[in-house]
């Protein structure tokens, strides 16, 4: 398994500037995401991965029709002001006007709800550091992380300073208040061909 927080201690510090992040990333064939002034490439994903997210996709897409949000699938950027930082998250939700960062028009600041479908290697990274840089987005409300190892879905929640977690299992929905909407755990992990 890879430890990220070992990767980025060990990694030679290049201090690179966000504004170099972004013509770096312009001209890029992969995505990267910008942290403490590194960029590093993402890793590729599973077919697994990619239905999972596409399920959420969809499910968000049909459940806020008509209403003012918008859904962004993992080519759109999130930038954490507080720290600088960049990522690109399996999905968002941007409810309300989307507001970008100043230095890039190409960064939303202002998600409503950030979803990543966990994987082997990045689950710990996802789980804990990530948590922490999304949790630091003042218009954040729910950051959703769908379990790779389990039929399991975990909402992190924020109420007023505070965020509480509640997972939620086979044949439940899991609830994201902030939107009205809810994700079936067991429609999200269902194989289509098994």
């Amino acid at each position: 398994m890879l430890d990220f927080r070992s990767m980025v201690a060990a990694a030679p510090r290049l201090d690179y500037s966000f504004r170099d992040y972004v013509r770096f990333e312009a001209d890029a064939r992969e995505r990267h995401e910008f942290v403490g002034g590194l960029i590093l490439a993402m890793a590729g994903g599973t077919l697994e991965h990619a239905r999972r997210t596409a399920s959420v996709i969809a499910t968000l897409v049909a459940q806020l029709g008509g209403r003012k949000c918008s859904v962004f699938d993992s080519n759109a950027r999130i930038r954490v002001q507080a720290s600088g930082n960049a990522y690109y998250p399996d999905a968002s939700v941007v409810c309300g006007k989307v507001e970008t960062d100043p230095d890039d028009t190409l960064s939303a600041i202002n998600p409503t709800v950030l979803v990543e479908v966990l994987s082997p290697t990045t689950a710990e990274y996802d789980r804990t550091d990530k948590l922490g840089e999304y949790q630091k987005i003042p218009s954040l409300k729910h950051v959703v992380h769908v379990a790779h190892d389990a039929e399991r879905i975990d909402v992190w929640t924020r109420e007023g300073n505070d965020w509480r977690m509640k997972s939620f299992g086979s044949d439940e929905h899991a609830v994201l208040d902030a939107v009205d909407c809810a994700l079936d755990v067991s429609e999200i992990h269902r194989d289509p061909l098994a």
